[in-house]
């Protein structure tokens, strides 16, 4: 915006840079030629007749026909009234535009108050990507515990999961890991960071479900298709609810499993005597 005070109050009663800096010109002298305005108030000359073209149009000038026409500026009492009186104008027009809106939105607004979704608590989440972002959303905001029951397939397998780690060294962590994590090295590397971090882990043959617990209030879990059946195990739904008396359900199922889970150490040589006898 131009540096002048004159021409900064010009624009905020509605006039454009260019249209306040030939106004502000225009004053300077009983008339002007276009050329002379342009040069007075540094405009481009392919700009100039459209700016005094639109001067003349609101009131702000007027044009004086002759072998060369000249423009002449409106007295600025005149020429500042007529620019407060518009923008007075526009008030009225958008105040006016404004209570309609507020009657028309008004209603939908009362009745989409009324209306609830009896699931809106549920979430369903089938992109992995999706999964992996809700994740670690959820780990980010326990407050005292996170539960879990961990299996294949992994939308985030543990040694991918810094953010866990970090949660597990400030809260209560609980895991259960279903026995055939720790056949590939890579993953039971990833289990034993956390355990060192300070999560308490358990072994099952079989985890029933994935599945994690916030809080005793928030629950994700994996939902197998009953139909496809184990030709859908490598496809992850998951589901995210927010129901303390179906985390707290949910909390006892989890206890039962982790109170006939064996430790790392226990699960770790019973592993590997498997695999010598496989082998």
């Amino acid at each position: 915006m131009d540096a002048s005070p004159n021409v900064e109050r010009m624009v905020r009663l509605g006039l454009t840079t260019y249209e306040a800096r030939a106004y502000v010109a225009l004053v300077r002298r009983d008339s002007f030629t276009a050329a002379q305005v342009s040069r007075q108030a540094g405009l481009p000359r392919q700009r100039i007749y459209d700016v005094l073209g639109s001067l003349v149009q609101k009131g702000l000038a007027s044009s004086r026909p002759g072998h060369v026409v000249k423009y002449a500026a409106v007295s600025p009492e005149q020429a500042i009234a007529r620019l407060v009186a518009s923008r007075r104008s526009e008030l009225r027009d958008l105040e006016h535009d404004a209570a309609e809106l507020v009657a028309r939105l008004t209603p939908e607004y009362v009745s989409g108050q009324a209306h609830t979704d009896p699931l809106e608590y549920i979430e369903v989440l089938r992109d992995r990507g999706a999964i992996n972002e809700r994740f670690e959303e959820i780990q980010a905001n326990v407050q005292k515990e996170i539960l879990v029951f961990t299996k294949p397939p992994y939308a985030t397998p543990p040694q991918e999961n810094p953010v866990g780690i970090e949660v597990t060294r400030t809260h209560s962590a609980r895991s259960v890991y279903e026995m055939s994590i720790l056949e590939d090295p890579a993953t039971a590397a990833g289990v034993r960071r956390f355990i060192e971090a300070g999560e308490e882990a358990r072994f099952a043959d079989h985890v029933p479900l994935k599945l994690v617990i916030i809080d005793e209030a928030i629950v994700m879990f994996g939902m197998v298709d009953p139909v496809a059946g184990a030709g859908a195990a490598n496809d992850l739904t998951m589901m995210v609810v927010e129901h303390p008396a179906l985390a707290s359900t949910l909390k006892l199922a989890f206890d039962a499993v982790w109170d006939s889970g064996l430790t790392f150490d226990q699960a770790t040589a019973l592993t590997a005597k498997r695999l010598r006898q496989t082998a």
